[in-house]
């Protein structure tokens, strides 16, 4: 399984099998769920404020990760958690893209210039009322990172080849309004990686190495 984690395999099979376009929040298979693909209560499918986050898998000769950053815990939302950087759309981005463009050079000061965008994830809709669009990209290296620390507080990178074993994809229960909830976990040494992130990562995997 490990070959098809390279960077051609992975390049290809994102081209092939994401969204090419991001998926409307109203239509998309995902957007109604929560983090276990269950359906939302009621009061939570009304007003979900538009998102987005770039998911950076990153080219280190021949080992591939993925760039995650842990957010500050001083946030309103999310405080302290693993996360992919991004965040609302503004006004003035037209599209989520350039959400998660902007946000990532934001948050850690990644230059979109070794960005390569490759297509987009399910739309997923958070127990705190966001709807998040995901955008897959290729990050070549040779970037610098600089960390805004009123949003990070820390930068740092898992292997590919990790996050897309599902053996490292654990399923806990967690407390929310309404009552305790699935989700998924995927502890990575010191970094407790859950929730929304996990969801997003588990999506990547049934998209592109279920089955194969």
């Amino acid at each position: 399984m490990t070959e098809h984690f390279d960077r051609v395999t992975f390049r290809a099979l994102a081209r092939e099998r994401l969204w090419p376009t991001p998926p409307s929040a109203h239509n998309a298979g995902r957007a109604g769920e929560n983090l276990m693909g269950q359906p939302l209560p009621r009061e939570r499918l009304s007003e979900p404020r538009p998102a987005a986050v770039l998911v950076p898998v990153v080219g280190r000769g021949p080992e591939v990760t993925v760039l995650l950053t842990q957010r500050s815990a001083h946030l309103r939302n999310h405080a302290s958690q693993i996360a992919f950087p991004g965040g609302r759309v503004d006004a003035t981005d037209p599209t989520p893209l350039a959400t998660a463009l902007r946000e990532t050079e934001e948050e850690v000061g990644l230059a979109r210039r070794y960005v390569e965008p490759l297509g987009y994830l399910d739309t997923l809709r958070t127990p705190s009322g966001f709807s998040i669009v995901p955008v897959v990209a290729w990050v070549e290296p040779g970037f610098d990172l600089v960390r805004n620390p009123d949003e990070v507080d820390d930068i740092f990178e898992v292997p590919f080849s990790f996050l897309m074993n599902a053996g490292n994809h654990q399923r806990m229960m967690r407390e929310y309004p309404g009552g305790p909830r699935e989700i998924y976990a995927m502890p990575y040494g010191e970094r407790h990686i859950w929730g929304v992130t996990a969801k997003i990562i588990r999506n990547l995997y049934e998209k592109l190495y279920e089955g194969v």
